[in-house]
């Protein structure tokens, strides 16, 4: 997996390009497609992997559909950013996109209330596709808001943790931990100091360490962003406040915020041979099943094991479950051949052989309940785990927003400033940060 398809899955920061985005097509209905699927057409397909692996994947999907669609051509624009993507549904015209995918789940919310993509469940009714026995559940849930369907998966990232076995042996663990408490006392057992750093650090807990994010670790609870009528519930549900509660408690056990954030900036590059876990400074890496094999490709000096995140405490007959989220695949509102363009869609997402040969391909899990069963998936046996974690109906993921990820990170600037120490009241926290997720809600409404 590329690094660009990475961090532009898990950018924040890219909730503004997507704003521009939606708000280019408010308006367009996409309504009355009225075009003959059945006739000799062409149409765009814009995606943002840009990897040769990646890039041959996507060729070799498109030209299985071609093959079971000859009327049907496909011309394939890739990496292409929001941005880009932006500028061309603006200027519209015979070269903008009809297939749009996107890594940004985050923003489904927007795609959806803006009608920059149409909604799909009228093309799913037509052909008797029932998305809720389709795909996933949290996968489901990612791809509609306010009851518009106006995406569909296309491959999914499942999060778990990765260790260092040799350490494991090293400190006497003999299995992977189950329970955030298992977690902090692993992490601490897997601790070797070196003066004022570390030789080794059992796992960094900061969140600028790389994938733990709130959002990410969250995934270990069974949080509700959302009460009943859309308002911030992140003060009232208990698994918020355990949460950043149980972070704080892990930074501070371990050396405390400072110490932990002078190690970090030595750690090399998330996407590069040097990322910290493949080079054994720290022992335990919550991460995507992409890294599996970038770890592998690396040759490390030791043996990796994988297993889902341990879950909060009071969750422990929930272990197995984890975070979820992915690639979104949808219909450009500007798009005049929005049948044959819902072809391409229903062929990627829904077909099971193409969405597990495409999962072959670039090694992500796939999207659709059929295809994680599939024996022609072809995997390393640890891989199994993002497969179960997919599958797993307790799995969660970030609802859409109507703004956007802006609730992860309000919610994420809060937990810089427990961990700092800045923020002492973490429930006065709690509250201030939900009205301030409420009110740019009812701003963006």
């Amino acid at each position: 997996m590329s690094g660009n398809r990475r961090k532009a899955a898990v950018a924040l920061a890219a909730t503004a390009a997507i704003a521009l985005f939606a708000s280019a097509c408010t308006g367009q209905s996409g309504s009355g497609a009225s075009d003959d699927a059945s006739k000799e057409t062409t149409i765009n397909f814009w995606h943002g992997w840009s990897a040769p692996g990646e890039v041959k994947g996507i060729q070799d999907t498109v030209d299985a559909f071609e093959k079971a669609h000859p009327n049907i051509h496909v011309k394939i624009v890739g990496n292409m950013t929001d941005d880009k993507i932006n500028q061309a549904l603006r200027a519209g015209g015979s070269k903008a996109p009809d297939v749009v995918s996107s890594f940004t789940t985050n923003n489904v919310g927007k795609f959806c209330k803006s009608k920059a993509f149409v909604d799909l469940n009228p093309f799913l009714k037509k052909d008797g596709i029932d998305a809720d026995a389709t795909f996933p559940k949290a996968m489901n849930e990612y791809t509609q808001f306010d009851g518009v369907r106006c995406t569909v998966p296309l491959l999914g990232d499942a999060y778990g943790l990765y260790y260092n076995k040799d350490a494991f042996e090293d400190a006497g663990i003999t299995s992977p931990p189950k329970t955030w408490s298992e977690f902090a006392a692993d992490a601490k057992k897997l601790t070797k100091t070196k003066g004022d750093s570390y030789e080794q650090l059992g796992f960094m807990p900061n969140y600028h360490g790389y994938e733990s994010t709130t959002e990410h670790y969250l995934g270990s609870w069974s949080p509700s962003y959302f009460d009943a009528d859309g308002k911030s519930n992140i003060a009232k549900d208990p698994a918020f406040a355990s949460l950043l509660t149980s972070q704080k408690k892990l930074v501070d056990s371990l050396g405390g915020y400072q110490k932990l954030e002078k190690f970090r900036t030595g750690f090399g590059d998330e996407w590069g041979a040097k990322h910290p876990f493949h080079t054994g400074q720290v022992a335990m890496q919550m991460d995507g099943e992409w890294r599996l094999g970038m770890a592998e490709d690396t040759k490390p000096k030791f043996e990796i094991g994988v297993a889902p995140m341990p879950v909060a405490d009071d969750e422990a007959d929930t272990y197995g479950k984890g975070y979820l989220t992915g690639t979104i695949a949808g219909i450009a509102a500007t798009s005049e051949k929005q049948n044959a363009a819902w072809e391409l869609v229903k062929f990627m997402t829904t077909d099971t052989d193409a969405v597990v040969n495409f999962a072959n391909a670039i090694h992500n899990v796939p999207s659709t309940l059929a295809a994680l069963k599939s024996p022609k998936l072809k995997y390393d046996p640890r891989f199994k785990t993002f497969l179960d974690i997919a599958a797993n109906p307790k799995s969660t993921t970030t609802p859409p927003s109507v703004n956007g990820g802006a609730y992860l990170t309000s919610l994420q600037n809060l937990g810089f400033e427990v961990e700092k120490g800045t923020q002492k009241d973490i429930g006065a926290g709690l509250e201030k940060t939900a009205k301030e997720i409420d009110a740019a809600i009812a701003q963006a409404k």
